[in-house]
């Protein structure tokens, strides 16, 4: 299971990394500047903890999977958020404009969790298959 923490935590901060360098890129950035929180790893991480959710509901519709993931990632983001927040006063991402809700989560990131929840079965399904425990 230890594994598992840190190797999904590894791979959502490598998916932040180059979601952060491709918006950086839509806004004239060649330089592709990417950026992360060290407190993301152990956000991701926590992805282990879905993995019985996702035995209860892999042969459901992908849609409604997605939808299901879509949720669970906007509670888990503005629940880390806010704990961050409460805690040491700091926000690891901050966002802005209409679709956010107190900076810590934007609605209109919802096709972007949906794909990220539907990777992230594919990621525990490779785990299952290679044996990592």
């Amino acid at each position: 299971m230890i594994k598992r923490f840190f190797l999904y935590g590894i791979i959502g901060w490598s998916m932040e990394i180059v979601w952060t360098g491709l918006y950086s890129l839509m806004n004239g950035d060649m330089a592709l500047e990417a950026y992360t929180s060290l407190w993301m790893l152990f956000i991701y991480g926590c992805a282990v903890f879905l993995e019985p959710l996702h035995d209860i509901i892999h042969d459901w519709n992908v849609v409604l999977r997605g939808i299901i993931w879509v949720v669970i990632i906007w509670g888990i983001e503005y629940s880390t958020g806010k704990i961050l927040l409460g805690m040491l006063n700091v926000y690891p991402w901050q966002y802005f404009g209409k679709f956010a809700v107190e900076g810590l989560v934007r609605l209109d990131y919802a096709p972007a969790w949906f794909v990220a929840g539907i990777l992230f079965e594919r990621v525990h399904a490779t785990f299952d298959r290679l044996k990592i425990t």
